[in-house]
């Protein structure tokens, strides 16, 4: 027999199972109601097909002979039978595509007429739906016993996280599946997606899929003939004029950007993100128009399970120094002083967050500012290691960065070293949200996404759309847990947040290629290069 819990054939995945043989000792009714709530089980990642209004009556045939047997009682009804490899199907009847959504098929029929293997029966008599059962087999006894046919299809297995291989409960396996159907499904009104390199695909394409078909990757507007209202896209990597033939054809953009906890690796090197985010209303970084990130904190309640797992995820992080590219305390060997210790954070300064939130300040200007205010204090330097890699603009010579600061740390990671200073000043870098983490003070001179909450000292007059109060752990949740999707490493299967943080603190998170070897010895020429001809 076929796992009614099963995983979802995700592109690139590399596990596919959940259970093995075994019995597990479950409340059959509280299972039921679960399966009811969550609508997985059977291949719920299937197309979902509109039914004819006179093509209600769905025939799901195991083989040719049975749908012989079930068109021969139809006396005269229209019906709609599911394709399936090697099935035969008399001309003139209407048809749809194999492998269906069978919750999907369930609610929208009038009536089933399934083989007694398929899963669509058992399905049926979980929806009190009418199901007409042929042939014998795993559910046959749907239609009177539905909670025998549960009990052999789910109970009498058991289950094993593909994660970590941890025994799990029915229930467990159903929450994670609940997961990934919320992923797929919000994924099925994306006609198309623009701007993803094809070096990122590589785990992008599981946390893009609808469960059909491959991601659609594209450079041209798509037909809205196929109900798709939404598109995909990295602006950045997409043309104004694409983009602008979207909008003009009624599509909404929802923005795609690496996550906050990306890589085991630096994005201008290549390496392709554990973690991204897909924004419908705008963007997070962008504090001119709302996204969803300040909408969930803005308005969404976030309840103490949240917080918990929160609160746990920013152990972790600290625990094992875990900054967006890179995992392990390392060495942070800085002059000894008896000041104040400041960490100012340099960035890219053609990058669409310094554009957007960054008010025009550029690196210079932001050590000038933070020796202003800080004019007693040991100031810190950090260069932003895609500028230090050669590959983006903001460097500035080191004469003129000392001449501000007492100090220029390169080398160090940046969780290291926000733990050996006593404050951080930042435009609208993610290392002020990694500071917050690790209860440093932090003083804003842009417009970042963890500004406005009540958490920062902000320069800055903040968007009046931010009103609320916003405790850590609520920052965290809504930033880490609810905003962003990611993909772990080892198995290819969209995960929960502390998967990818966990792989990164073992040493696990690598995902690496010839491109990343190209582009690791590329910024180290051009590195070289800019400091031999007028760099540092």
């Amino acid at each position: 027999m076929q796992y009614f819990l099963r995983i979802p054939p995700f592109p690139g995945s590399r596990v596919t199972s959940l259970a093995s043989p075994g019995c597990a000792d479950v409340d059959l009714p509280k299972l039921a109601d679960v399966l009811r709530q969550e609508q997985v089980g059977g291949t719920f990642w299937g197309v979902r097909p509109k039914l004819a209004i006179h093509h209600k009556l769905v025939l799901v045939p195991d083989n040719t002979n049975q749908l012989h047997e079930m068109l021969s009682f139809l006396d005269g009804q229209s019906c709609t039978i599911v394709e399936k490899p090697g099935l035969s199907i008399p001309q003139g009847h209407r048809t749809t595509p194999a492998c269906p959504d069978p919750w999907h098929l369930a609610q929208h029929a009038n009536a089933i007429w399934a083989d007694a293997n398929q899963d669509i029966a058992l399905v049926c008599a979980l929806l009190d739906k009418h199901v007409r059962i042929f042939g014998s087999g795993h559910f046959e006894r749907c239609g009177h016993e539905p909670l025998s046919a549960l009990a052999s299809a789910v109970a009498q297995w058991s289950y094993i996280s593909p994660f970590d291989g941890s025994d799990w409960s029915p229930f467990q396996a159903i929450e994670q599946l609940a997961e990934w159907r919320k992923l797929i499904d919000a994924n099925r009104s994306i006609g198309a997606i623009y701007g993803v390199a094809g070096w990122k695909r590589v785990t992008l394409d599981a946390l893009l899929w609808d469960g059909a078909n491959t991601p659609p990757y594209s450079r041209r507007v798509p037909c809205r003939g196929d109900g798709a209202v939404q598109v995909a896209a990295w602006k950045s990597r997409t043309t104004p004029a694409l983009l602008k033939d979207l909008v003009a054809q009624g599509f909404q953009i929802c923005e795609v950007e690496d996550g906050f906890i990306r890589s085991q690796g630096l994005g201008a090197n290549c390496v392709p993100p554990l973690s991204i985010i897909i924004d419908s209303r705008g963007v997070y970084f962008d504090p001119e128009t709302p996204s969803d990130l300040e909408t969930i904190l803005e308005t969404q309640e976030i309840n103490s399970t949240l917080c918990e797992r929160a609160s746990a995820l920013c152990a972790k992080l600290i625990e094992a120094s875990i900054s967006k590219y890179s995992s392990g305390s390392g060495a942070i060997d800085l002059p000894p002083s008896d000041k104040r210790r400041v960490l100012v954070i340099g960035q890219v300064e053609d990058d669409r967050s310094m554009i957007s939130g960054g008010r025009g300040i550029s690196n210079l200007e932001l050590l000038s500012r933070a020796r202003a205010i800080e004019n007693d204090a040991w100031i810190v330097y950090k260069p932003h290691p895609d500028v230090e890699a050669g590959h983006r603009k903001g460097n500035i010579p080191d004469e003129q960065i000392l001449s501000y600061a007492n100090h220029i740390e390169r080398t160090g990671p940046v969780a290291a070293l926000i733990n050996a200073v006593d404050c951080l000043h930042v435009i609208t870098s993610l290392a002020g949200f990694e500071a917050l983490i690790r209860g440093k003070s932090v003083i804003t001179h842009g417009m970042p996404f963890y500004a406005g909450w009540g958490l920062t000292k902000d320069l800055c007059a903040m968007s009046p759309r931010r009103t609320r109060t916003r405790s850590l752990n609520e920052l965290v949740a809504a930033t880490l847990l609810l905003y962003p999707r990611y993909i772990d490493p080892v198995t290819r299967l969209p995960c929960p947040a502390e998967v990818v943080i966990e792989r990164m603190a073992k040493g696990e998170a690598t995902v690496t290629s010839y491109l990343v070897l190209l582009r690791e010895w590329q910024g180290k020429l051009q590195a070289v290069l800019s400091t031999m001809f007028g760099g540092r």
